[in-house]
C-alpha cells in the first residue's frame, strides 16, 4: 500500500472514530493533539485489521447510528465501578 493511500485510510478511520466517541467537537475543531491521539488509534486498528479496515468503518458508523436513535449504550467505565 502506498503511503499515501495509507495516510488516507488512517485519516478516514480517526475520522469515524472521532464521530463515534461523540467528542462534542468537529474534527477540523480538535486541537492537534487530540487529533493526532485518534490518528494513533487509527493507524493501531488499520494494522491490525489490515485488509478488513472495512468491517470497522462499517461498524463505527452502525454504532454511530445507534447512539443517535437512543439505542445503544456505551459499557460502563471499568475504573469509575472500581473506584467507587
Amino acid at each position: 500500500m502506498t503511503s499515501e493511500k495509507m495516510k488516507h485510510r488512517v485519516e478516514l478511520v480517526a475520522q469515524a472514530i472521532h464521530e463515534a466517541a461523540q467528542t462534542g467537537c468537529l474534527w477540523l475543531n480538535e486541537p492537534a493533539i487530540r487529533r493526532e491521539r485518534f490518528r494513533e488509534y487509527a493507524r493501531n486498528a488499520v494494522n491490525l485489521l489490515d485488509d478488513d479496515i472495512g468491517v470497522l468503518l462499517l461498524a463505527l458508523k452502525d454504532a454511530t447510528a445507534e447512539e443517535l436513535m437512543g439505542g445503544w449504550k456505551p459499557p460502563p467505565d471499568p475504573l469509575r465501578i472500581t473506584n467507587s
